[in-house]
């Protein structure tokens, strides 16, 4: 352990979507904290106390922050060395293939690692697939460091992590009775309360539940095909069986289901079970399949080669900036062949230089797709045949 401890808390990743709200929140606590990204434009609008994307209540506690000089971004890996928590924001990807790298969250840690000392907790918080918090116990004792290392899942919606940081129960846990001390240490001044599993458990744990909430998408989304090839209205027999009925309260409605996480983590969850997984492999072909189910759809009703549609919202779910995974891109991607032309805009969306302006968009278009089901959708006053499968504007289905 360094000498002298410059940060209570150094977030690896700290600028980004989890890495940033979880910073704050720690701050808020009184801990000195650091947020170490790569990403020096993410790190200059952090440094500047702007938020580098959305995230609701959490631009005025950042500025005051940094007004105090309790948390700090950068990009030099030195400031690893003198924290007492490493909070590593770093998750296992799946490439092209489908396949998830175990590997890359050890690459991750390897690249800072001359900047670790003894007696350091490690932390580990993005979804992993099942191991690799043992992957990093082996890779530490190799160099001699034999840090405690913990996995304690991010559970949070993106949207609303400052407030779920504080009320959602929070999953701890390590190898040693030593590390989850110090696991409790670190997340006890946020949740209200911790439930202790082992890394195996924990890691699982994770995965079921994003992939839980992939499957119950898809169960929607198929009974939302199901019904709609017979010319029924979905919503209208989904409030049905829904309405004071607890045992079917939780049924969600249809739309695209997509983002950084549910398909990626079910994908992951069927390689651990050596692709022996025909519920989850399902779920992704319903989920995945909704927007070639919706071309389909239109190509009965319109001659898409000469109309103009128009994809309204972009994001990968309501009132979100994040364009991760979004399947209307997917939808776009076969508009583009299919329709004379493609036009997209969102309100929240900031990174993507091709959208248009909703109002262009509307004047342009022939045909609107609601491709994200922000609420200010519901009332939008829209003078053309709009394709709703999200069902935000309550006016049946179209297609």
């Amino acid at each position: 352990m360094a000498a002298r401890l410059d940060h209570d808390v150094v977030v690896v990743g700290g600028c980004g979507r989890a890495g940033l709200p979880l910073g704050i929140a720690l701050g808020q606590c009184g801990l000195r904290v650091a947020l170490y990204d790569t990403n020096q434009a993410a790190v200059d609008i952090v440094n500047d106390g702007r938020l580098p994307f959305s995230e609701a209540g959490a631009q005025e506690p950042l500025a005051e922050l940094r007004a105090t000089a309790a948390l700090e971004a950068t990009t030099v890996p030195d400031v690893i060395a003198g924290a007492e928590f490493v909070v590593v924001v770093i998750g296992t990807p799946v490439d092209e293939h489908l396949n998830p790298n175990p590997q890359a969250v050890v690459r991750a840690i390897a690249e800072f690692a001359d900047h670790l000392n003894r007696g350091q907790v490690i932390v580990l918080r993005s979804t992993i697939y099942p191991g690799v918090t043992a992957l990093v116990e082996r890779y530490l004792a190799a160099r001699g460091l034999n840090n405690q290392v913990c996995f304690c899942p991010e559970r949070i919606a993106q949207g609303r992590s400052l407030t779920e940081l504080r009320e959602l129960p929070q999953i701890i846990s390590a190898r040693t009775p030593e590390g989850m001390a110090r696991a409790r240490q670190l997340f006890a001044r946020l949740a209200p309360e911790l439930i202790e599993l082992q890394p195996e458990e924990a890691e699982l744990a994770k995965l079921f539940t994003n992939t839980w909430r992939y499957i119950r998408f898809a169960a929607a989304n198929q009974l939302y095909m199901m019904a709609n090839d017979f010319g029924l209205d979905f919503e209208r027999i989904r409030h049905a069986l829904i309405k004071d009925y607890p045992r079917a309260a939780d049924m969600p409605g249809p739309g695209f289901a997509a983002g950084p996480c549910l398909f990626k983590d079910t994908m992951q969850l069927a390689a651990f079970n050596n692709n022996q997984f025909t519920l989850g492999h399902t779920s992704m072909m319903i989920n995945e399949g909704l927007p070639l189910y919706v071309v389909a759809r239109l190509e009965r009703r319109f001659d898409l080669a000469t109309t103009s549609v128009g994809v309204l919202g972009t994001a990968f779910k309501g009132e979100s900036d994040d364009i991760r995974s979004s399947l209307a891109y997917k939808l776009k991607r076969i508009l583009a062949f299919k329709a004379k032309r493609v036009l997209c805009a969102d309100p929240y969306v900031t990174v993507d230089p091709d959208l248009v302006s909703q109002e262009e968009l509307l004047e342009s278009a022939d045909l609107v797709v609601i491709g994200a089901p922000h609420t200010r959708y519901a009332t939008l006053d829209i003078k053309r045949p709009v394709v709703d499968v999200f069902n935000i504007r309550r006016q049946g289905v179209l297609i």
